[in-house]
């Protein structure tokens, strides 16, 4: 990518108040214009536009532009897992996978319950400026499962938090799950459920089926997914309230939220980049990389949730980003934590699974990892089209080059990525937030 300014300058990522011409890019895929950014803010779009002095000139020619990306479900594991990720380390990760905005789970120390918790997350997030940081708070106190948290308090904070979930542990008792949905009505918050029943998944190591009972370990059944799902939209059906459905896997449980979704029940879900591509067959390797909670499906069932994904009954690709430790991986299968990095990756997954093989188009791509992440969280500034008045949260993204993945090259703080080695398709080229260059060709724009 070059770029050309003016007055022979290239501006320092402080700069947000200098114009930026993103020239020759394709909006969404489609016909070649131009974007002038002024002032924070999309100012023109078009051909042989009127460059205010100073204007930086980005080319941007067989690139696709996108609104930046909003991710539903991110683990920053700051405050009390420093050792994991951090707000900084995190947020850097997220600008070079192309993200404006994460939404951050509750699943922290002390537990994101309170509104002076959520309040610290997004102080920290603005602090580090990478992108914006929308703190989700906890549905439960502590994640107990036992009563439940601040929620309008949170609500009401400065952190202004619309998503709430225990996520890592499921919501598991009915009255109190109808009582969360029944709350956060009053606010239009949704609780954003991880379906697992925990009685039919104890002790449980992987899938269940054909290559867990060749392994010899213990298996984690579909239906314990899919009856919570199943619980849970009855639920939502019944006091009117929004309902959404974490990291759905199975294909039992995309049959349930497209019935939901046909009787009007107010339920959205989303789909891991990871569960687009594995499957249960990689944990024949015995490699802690590919132990993720819910675990890798069958082959059938990645069909199902692409095909889910491509009819629209899934709305949203979330990256379940879980960083860790090397020693909380490299260790037995049965003691090695769940969880993958995906900030880094997710879009090339999404490229590689839908948009190559024809399922998604680029437009459609804005839709599920930008614009419905965003409307579901209730973000007004982030997820905008692009077009004039829009906030200048932009993606450059060239769909041409191959890359082969390495985790030791990521700015996440972990190396946790079930993906090196692999060929993947696509290169960052340009992450704008709020008219600041936050990324360029890959690397993380020095403040």
């Amino acid at each position: 990518m070059r770029t050309e300014t003016t007055d022979s300058t290239v501006p320092t990522a402080d700069a947000a108040a200098t114009p930026l011409l993103i020239r020759g890019g394709r909006p969404y895929g489609e016909d070649v214009q131009d974007l002038l950014l002024v002032g924070g803010r999309i100012q023109a779009v078009g051909t042989d536009l009127e460059l205010p002095a100073g204007t930086e000139t980005i080319d941007a020619e067989g690139c696709i532009v996108l609104p930046g990306l909003v991710d539903l479900h991110t683990h920053l594991r700051e405050p009390g897992g420093e050792e994991a990720e951090t707000v900084e380390t995190g947020t850097r990760a997220a600008a070079r996978g192309g993200f404006t905005a994460v939404h951050a789970m509750a699943n922290t120390t002390p537990v994101a319950d309170t509104a002076g918790v959520v309040e610290q997350i997004a102080r920290r997030g603005d602090s580090a400026g990478w992108c914006a940081v929308r703190p989700v708070g906890a549905v439960t106190v502590g994640l107990a499962g036992e009563r439940l948290a601040e929620l309008d308090a949170m609500a009401n904070s400065g952190a202004q938090v619309r998503v709430f979930s225990d996520d890592g542990k499921c919501v598991h008792d009915p009255v109190l799950m109808r009582r969360a949905l029944e709350y956060v009505k009053s606010f239009d918050g949704v609780i954003a459920q991880h379906a697992q029943d925990p009685r039919l998944t104890a002790g449980a190591q992987m899938h269940e089926g054909v290559v867990s009972a060749e392994l010899g370990l213990t298996g984690w059944p579909a239906v314990a997914e899919e009856s919570i799902i199943a619980r849970d939209v009855l639920l939502a059906q019944h006091v009117g309230s929004r309902l959404h459905v974490c990291h759905l896997s199975t294909a039992g449980s995309v049959d349930i939220i497209r019935w939901a979704k046909q009787r009007g029940i107010a339920v959205t879900a989303e789909v891991t980049p990871h569960h687009l591509l594995l499957t249960d067959e990689n944990v024949r390797q015995f490699d802690a990389v590919f132990k993720v909670n819910p675990p890798l499906r069958t082959a059938a069932d990645v069909e199902a949730v692409r095909e889910g994904l491509a009819d629209g009954t899934i709305d949203i690709v979330a990256t379940d980003h879980a960083p860790h430790p090397r020693d909380a991986k490299d260790r037995e299968w049965d003691q090695a934590a769940m969880g993958m990095t995906g900030l880094e990756t997710a879009l090339s997954l999404v490229q590689l699974t839908m948009v190559d093989p024809g399922r998604l188009s680029w437009r459609d791509v804005a839709r599920v990892l930008s614009e419905t992440p965003a409307e579901i969280g209730r973000d007004r500034e982030q997820g905008r089209p692009l077009e004039p008045g829009s906030p200048a949260h932009v993606l450059v993204w060239d769909p041409r080059p191959m890359r082969i993945a390495d985790p030791a090259e990521h700015a996440s703080l972990s190396r946790n990525s079930p993906f090196a080695g692999l060929e993947l398709p696509g290169a960052n080229r340009l992450t704008v937030l709020g008219g600041r260059p936050t990324v360029r060709d890959g690397r993380v724009v020095p403040r």
